[in-house]
């Protein structure tokens, strides 16, 4: 082998320092710098799958929100119909009370009128009576005058 070694001008001690020297520098630049670039980019992998997770997180709590607002929404409509509809129908309750009190108001009043009214006549008829028995009085005293 050294014969071969030798032809080609290779010398084995060389080449065998050569060796221990790239195992060396091998076994150096593996603990100096591969394993602490796998380490950065481990938690780097790490960040990064947390960053994922959180977001992932965030879109499921805005979700929920949006699910949780659009219910607020739903239930504060479906309340406010309610409020509406009590009012329209408070509404036409009072109209209804009030339409009722108005018409007693205006049946009393008209009969109140009408009682007036008729005490009205009752009384123009007392006086026109009594206007028509003057006047028969008068008239008959003149006749009894004239045929005196």
């Amino acid at each position: 082998m050294s014969a071969l070694f030798s032809a080609f001008g290779v010398d084995w001690h060389l080449l065998l320092i050569q060796a221990v020297n790239f195992v060396l520098l091998l076994a150096a630049l593996t603990y100096f710098l591969y394993r602490p670039i796998l380490r950065i980019i481990d938690e780097r992998r790490e960040k990064v799958a947390e960053g994922v997770r959180l977001a992932q997180e965030a879109n499921k709590r805005l979700e929920d929100a949006k699910a949780q607002g659009e219910g607020m929404v739903a239930d504060a409509s479906k309340e406010a119909e309610g409020l509406v509809a009590a009012a329209r129908s408070r509404a036409s309750e009072v109209t209804a009370e009030s339409t009722k009190a108005a018409e007693a108001k205006a049946s009393a009043i008209l009969k109140e009128a009408q009682a007036h009214a008729e005490e009205a006549k009752r009384l123009a008829m007392q006086e026109s009576s009594k206007e028509i028995a003057r006047a028969a009085m008068l008239a008959a005293e003149k006749i009894l005058k004239e045929h005196a």
